[in-house]
């Protein structure tokens, strides 16, 4: 079994890289699980449920996000739709599962392709240099303890390092994968952790990678020399996909195999 991960989108230049490559991505590797964090392709900061049903349309089987979820408000009642055990769209774009237990959506996803594989996706926040959250580490051992699929992906979004890597390695041999998103940098550290989990620290952005992780160069550096605030705009150019691919055994969901990718225009 083979799954793509598409790493966070971001604004209208990381919408545009995916639509370019993500279709013959999966036709030329096989892909039968794809799965992408859209958590910035509205503008850089949150997501819409119109982008949200253009990246299903293209094949997205699951949308997992992060802090930037609330930032578009009419993706409250997008979340608000979603049903426990429905299969639709809007129950599959999935917020940090560490949240709060009363806010809208869901942080997991459970379901089965075409052909029978079961599988599910578990979103989840670090609490490094992060905004609040529960506790990651003992969120996942809750979910887990909840599902029936073998093939389990984790995307933690998350700012530290070490954090991510903990969790990999708490993690290992009881998921499939655990790839990290929110830095927008792509780390060059895949690899299958001793018990069959594939990981890497941050997948990296699909988006304007002539920017500053996203933002517009010359914005961010006011920010940096004036200490003034000031109205971040996503960037445009250099547009690049970044994501990773992983090859696994569906019957154990033991990882064989993590490849990173990154395509430009």
């Amino acid at each position: 079994m083979k799954i793509l991960f598409v790493g966070d989108v971001f604004g209208s230049a990381g919408r545009h890289i995916v639509h370019e490559h993500v279709k013959h991505v999966v036709a030329t590797h096989a892909v039968d699980l794809l799965i992408i964090n859209g958590e910035n392709a509205a503008g850089g900061f949150g997501i819409t449920p119109a982008i949200a049903d253009d990246l299903f349309d293209l094949g997205a089987h699951v949308i997992t996000s992060g802090n930037h979820i609330w930032d578009k408000k009419e993706i409250l009642d997008y979340l608000k739709a979603a049903a426990p055990n429905s299969h639709e769209r809007t129950r599959r774009l999935i917020r940090p599962a560490n949240y709060a237990p009363d806010l809208p959506g869901f942080g997991w996803y459970q379901g089965e392709l075409p052909g029978g594989q079961s599988y599910a996706v578990i979103n989840l926040q670090g609490r490094v240099f992060m905004g609040s959250a529960d506790d990651p580490f003992r969120k996942a051992d809750e979910i887990l303890s909840q599902l029936t699929a073998k093939v389990i992906l984790v995307d933690i979004h998350g700012e530290a390092t070490s954090e991510k890597c903990a969790l990999g390695w708490y993690l290992d041999g009881r998921v499939t994968a655990v790839l990290g998103t929110h830095t927008h940098v792509p780390t060059a550290d895949e690899r299958i952790l001793p018990q069959g989990t594939a990981y890497q620290t941050d997948v990296g952005m699909s988006g304007p990678f002539d920017s500053i992780i996203g933002v517009q160069v010359e914005l961010v550096l006011q920010r940096f020399l004036t200490g003034m605030p000031n109205k971040f705009e996503a960037a445009k150019g250099n547009p690049k996909m970044c994501a990773t691919l992983i090859e696994c055994d569906g019957t154990t969901g033991r990882a064989k195999g993590i490849q990173r990718i990154m395509l430009g225009e």
